[in-house]
């Protein structure tokens, strides 16, 4: 099972979760600020983040941030706060999921297995042969293989939703997907107002690889429906 660090202030929010996650089997480390987080964050080296939004002195939001900065970890947010504006802005600081509390112990498992699986989206990230290589698309290349995606040579840092994202649609070159499409695919869950998931996260992926993320050639719009990949 999965390494969790959960941080979270509720001491009544640490024990329930960290119940429920350890009689799953899950190994769970517990932080009480955004700082001792981040620190126990080194110490315990997990394999996924349970952040709370609310925290004492420094915000999840700015947690948040400070991962992505260096770190690949899946990190998904569970918070009080569930009004769209919340749901957005935690999207757009790089998390890969987002829950409201209170969420029951099998919704809370149920989106720790598909975050977890979306780590090595190699096993299920298209239909291409990893054997034949990297792939290049103009300017970026995508190892299947070893999960790396460079542009100009050089690596990009994509979070794990990014990445399984970007993997997903480069595996068929200008088929257009819908954001409901790509929630069941990507994200493996289909609750009609996650479409959200879908937007954040390619916002953030067209940062990462696009000259210019305002007119994009690599992850393009198509009006009224979803997205595809180019250039073609």
């Amino acid at each position: 099972m999965a390494r969790v660090l959960l941080i979270e202030d509720d001491p009544a929010v640490q024990r329930g979760v960290s119940l429920a996650l350890k009689r799953r089997g899950h190994e769970v480390a517990v932080a009480g600020s955004g700082e001792t987080g981040l620190l126990t964050l080194e110490r315990h080296r997990p394999d996924l983040v349970l952040l709370d939004l609310m925290l004492p002195n420094m915000s999840g939001l700015e947690v948040c941030r400070r991962i992505r900065e260096s770190k690949r970890i899946p990190i998904i947010i569970l918070s009080a706060r569930g009004d769209e504006i919340d749901m957005v802005v935690g999207l757009e600081a790089g998390a890969d999921d987002y829950v409201v509390k209170p969420a029951g112990a099998e919704l809370l498992e149920a989106r720790i297995r598909a975050v977890l699986r979306r780590v090595a989206p190699a096993q299920d990230g298209g239909t291409r042969n990893p054997a034949a290589g990297p792939e290049r698309h103009a300017d970026l290349t995508v190892d299947r293989t070893t999960l790396v995606v460079a542009k100009h040579g050089t690596e990009l840092p994509l979070a794990p939703s990014e990445l399984k994202l970007l993997l997903f649609l480069t595996a068929t070159p200008g088929q257009v997907y819908s954001r409901q499409q790509l929630l069941e695919q990507v994200w493996e869950h289909s609750f009609y107002g996650d479409v959200r998931l879908v937007d954040a996260c390619v916002m953030r992926l067209r940062a990462r690889i696009e000259d210019d993320p305002r007119r994009p050639v690599y992850v393009q719009t198509v009006r009224g429906f979803g997205y595809r990949f180019g250039p073609l």
